[in-house]
């Protein structure tokens, strides 16, 4: 029993420097700013938020701000590239995500930059945003000021970088899938009945290719990708072609639309709510630290 008792002793007491030793946990990307100190508030947030918004939209490329007590026992560069490697800030391939990391207590920060990016935001570039335009006011208390100034040069200097355009929203206005589920029996139903009136007033294969337009038009409407628009349109105009359908004299119940609150579809990484997730980009540690 006593020697029972030594071991788990012993285990105990080896094992508590470990815990204590515990790598600092990545917080979930909840948004492009992401303060775990409080630090900023809610306004500064909010405009910090947008700004990064509008330079996603207009350029493609992602940056991220996140503001942690601490990261030890870690150092700054090890924890940042943890970030990014759990983020993936940044475009899938095209890997032109840079973040902002803050420790705060640590008195320690890190652009930490994507493949994509390395040739722009250099090393040496990094290092000058930091000490020239973060830093200074770091020092005097203004933490808002000093990661403001930091993203704009950040940004500006990514601008000069040749990056593939972003791809363009394919409808301005609310989805059409956010009123109508398009895989609604009711909805299906309706149009195979609208598909059988066009087979009806056409023929059989004017009418076909008609209700193949019709499939294309909707799917391009509800999902935004002409290329699954092409391909549905043609299924739709060979099913219509060889399929035996409800003539159009029958009861129509085309007109019948159902709702739909579960729709969780959108066409890119962020929504017009303010969620937001990395695109899959990829990081290898380039970037700069400094301290204050």
């Amino acid at each position: 029993m006593n020697a029972v008792r030594a071991f788990l002793l012993a285990l105990f007491v080896v094992g508590v420097p470990f815990t204590a030793a515990a790598d600092v946990a990545v917080p979930p990307l909840t948004g492009r700013v992401v303060d775990q100190t409080g630090t900023l508030s809610s306004s500064d947030i909010s405009e910090l938020s947008e700004k990064l918004k509008a330079f996603e939209d207009r350029k493609g490329s992602q940056i991220a701000v996140l503001i942690v007590p601490t990261v030890k026992p870690e150092t700054i560069e090890q924890f940042a590239i943890r970030v990014g490697e759990t983020w993936k800030i940044g475009r899938k391939n095209v890997d032109d995500g840079a973040i902002l990391v803050i420790a705060k207590n640590d008195r320690h920060l890190r652009i930490e930059v994507g493949y994509g990016l390395e040739g722009s935001l250099t090393d040496a570039t990094s290092r000058r945003i930091i000490d020239e335009d973060i830093t200074p006011k770091f020092k005097s208390g203004d933490f808002a000021g000093g990661i403001s100034a930091g993203v704009d040069r950040m940004m500006n200097v990514i601008d000069g970088e040749q990056l593939p355009v972003p791809e363009p929203a394919h409808w301005n206005g609310p989805h059409l899938a956010d009123y109508i589920d398009p895989f609604n029996m009711f909805f299906l139903v309706g149009l195979l009945l609208v598909a059988g009136m066009l087979r009806a007033s056409f023929g059989r294969l004017m009418g076909s290719i008609a209700s193949g337009g019709l499939v294309a038009v909707l799917t391009w409407l509800f999902f935004g990708s002409l290329i699954v628009s092409v391909v549905a349109g043609i299924i739709g105009g060979v099913v219509a072609f060889i399929a035996d359908l409800i003539p159009g004299s029958g009861p129509s119940v085309g007109g019948r639309r159902s709702s739909s609150s579960s729709s969780s579809w959108s066409s890119g990484s962020s929504s017009s709510s303010g969620s937001f997730s990395g695109g899959g980009g990829s990081f290898g540690g380039g970037g700069a630290s400094g301290s204050w």
